[in-house]
C-alpha cells in the first residue's frame, strides 16, 4: 500500500481535521482518506453530468425542417387565432 506525506497544513486546519476524526471515532489517517475517496467520487460524477446548458436544449427539444424561416413564420402567423378580448378596449375604472 503507498504511502503520502502532506507538508504545510495550517495548524488550525491540522486541528479541525483531527477533531473530525475523533468525532467520526476514526484516526486522522482514515478520516483523511474517506474525505479523499469521497471528494474524488463526486468529482466524477460531476463530470459525467450533463451541464445546465445541455439539459436545457435536451428538455426544450428540436426538429429539423427543411422549409426556410420565412415559411415556418408565415405557418406559425397563419395558425392563430384572432382575440375578441380586447375589442371593447381597455376598461379601465378610476
Amino acid at each position: 500500500m503507498a504511502n503520502l506525506q502532506v507538508k504545510g497544513i495550517d495548524e488550525d486546519f491540522y486541528k479541525a481535521l483531527k477533531l473530525l476524526a475523533k468525532e467520526k471515532g476514526r484516526s486522522l489517517s482514515q478520516q483523511v482518506l474517506i474525505m479523499l475517496k469521497e471528494y474524488l467520487a463526486k468529482e466524477k460524477r460531476l463530470s459525467k453530468a450533463k451541464t445546465p446548458g445541455a439539459l436545457l436544449l435536451e428538455l426544450a427539444g428540436s426538429w429539423e425542417d427543411e422549409r426556410p424561416a420565412e415559411a415556418i413564420i408565415e405557418e406559425l402567423k397563419a395558425s392563430r387565432k384572432p382575440s375578441r378580448k380586447f375589442e371593447k378596449g381597455l376598461n379601465v375604472s378610476s
